[in-house]
């Protein structure tokens, strides 16, 4: 194990590998809300009723527990490794290299799923054409974000504090026009027993599919080397940003439960759009889908620049090609990492399913933070900010979860994984006889 003070820094950057610490408390809540604001409000409440109906509000709470215990670990760890990569140096420096790659590879493959989910959200909303003019749309978002980027952290967050106070707008609005527009109603909840609805696997999917909404916390973590004063900014950051957005996920689900129920929502492609028609406030709509593109824009944005820090981290350690540690000598940012990553994203938009990839970037990242919980786990008595039992309770949820999500989801994950891991067995067996020859 490495000691916390050569954890906190970078092994083997010099002084212009370092990123610049530029982000406050207040940028690091935004950054995160960015991430979860927009990716469960409009994306994952569809496939949620579909699994569970109106059970959806029991895996919410689910997810929102496990979540918690994600986040306090995530906080916990990142106060002691304030450096970029999140997880993957987490289980790096507690628990070993395999753990940590697995946990990067884990967030990188997850995460880029979610980029393209998020582009083709906005997409969705943004481009009521042809379904090619959406793939258009969601490439051009993907490579203008990257542009933004590129140019530097501060922007990043200033931006996307514009999309998440925008975002929360358009929320704040819909709830109000649902409210007042005469047609909710509790009948379309079916009473309690509805609660049970899809049984406890359906609820437990729900709750993994929702999962994939409270994820945004992680940005902050893997941002810690651009964060000032880390040990007092992220453990108040995380916990902060992931109340906010239950709250907002908590009354926003209700209201379109009670416009639409949970049939309509789950056969819904724009589930609060049709939530909003159905409540008989249907002038709403077009405010709904400005909001939606723009939260989508807001998690699109910060998981480009949340990726491109776990992959800056996982090419410093050779786990993926050292071309992509580079740092722009003016912008300070990952560039080539980044770069990759808007490349990648591109192509998973033209081809892939919106629905598809939520499941698949959910066991991806359900597998990272339970890694984090048992990095958390180990850490001593004097890096300890919360009990042990959240740990337990965190790895215990992840794989509870990862194994109840979709079946495609699982398969498509696991193979994914696997290709992963063989890869870094296969390269490392290469390198060791030019390690030995070195000596």
């Amino acid at each position: 194990m490495a000691s916390q003070p050569e954890a906190a820094g970078v092994p083997g950057a010099d002084r212009d590998d370092r990123l610049a610490r530029r982000l406050g408390t207040g940028d690091a809540v935004v950054i995160g809300l960015g991430s979860m604001i927009g990716a469960g409000v409009f994306a994952a409440f569809g496939p949620a009723a579909r699994a569970a109906g109106t059970g959806l509000l029991a895996g919410l709470v689910i997810a929102a527990v496990i979540a918690y215990c994600n986040a306090v670990a995530s906080a916990q760890l990142a106060a002691a490794y304030p450096t970029s990569g999140g997880t993957y140096i987490y289980g790096r420096e507690r628990l070993g290299d395999w753990w940590g790659f697995t946990a990067g590879w884990g967030f990188v493959v997850g995460k880029t799923a979610s980029c393209a989910a998020m582009a083709l959200t906005f997409a969705s909303y943004a481009v009521p054409g042809p379904w090619w003019a959406q793939r258009a749309a969601a490439v051009a978002a993907v490579f203008g974000l990257t542009a933004l980027n590129y140019r530097g952290v501060t922007r990043t967050a200033l931006l996307t504090r514009v999309l998440v106070a925008t975002s929360l707008t358009a929320l704040a609005v819909l709830v109000a026009g649902i409210a007042l527009g005469g047609h909710a109603g509790t009948a379309r909840l079916g009473g309690w027993a509805a609660l049970g609805t899809g049984g406890a696997y359906g609820v437990l999917q729900a709750a993994g599919l929702l999962f994939f909404a409270f994820a945004g916390y992680a940005r902050i973590a893997t941002m810690g080397e651009e964060v000032r004063d880390p040990r007092r900014t992220i453990p108040r950051a995380i916990p902060a940003a992931l109340f906010i957005a239950v709250a907002v996920y908590l009354v926003v689900g209700v209201a379109a439960l009670l416009a639409a129920g949970p049939g309509r929502l789950a056969a819904s492609t724009a589930p609060l759009t049709t939530a909003v028609e159905a409540a008989g406030a249907g002038v709403l709509a077009p405010v709904v889908r400005v909001g939606a593109a723009l939260a989508a824009l807001g998690a699109l944005l910060a998981l480009i620049a949340g990726i491109g820090r776990t992959t800056l981290a996982m090419a410093r350690h050779r786990d993926l090609p050292g071309r992509l540690a580079a740092v722009h000598p003016r912008y300070r940012v990952p560039h080539h990492a980044e770069i990759a990553l808007a490349v990648v994203v591109g192509v998973l938009v033209a081809v892939a399913d919106l629905r598809g990839v939520i499941g698949f970037s959910s066991f991806g990242v359900l597998v990272y933070y339970a890694v984090a919980n048992a990095s958390a786990f180990t850490q001593p008595a004097a890096d300890r900010r919360w009990p042990r039992r959240l740990n337990l309770l965190g790895v215990a949820g992840c794989l509870t979860l990862v194994v109840t999500l979709p079946w495609p989801s699982v398969v498509a994950g696991a193979a994914m994984f696997a290709v992963g891991l063989a890869g870094r067995w296969v390269i490392l067996r290469r390198r060791a006889p030019e390690t030995a020859s070195g000596r």
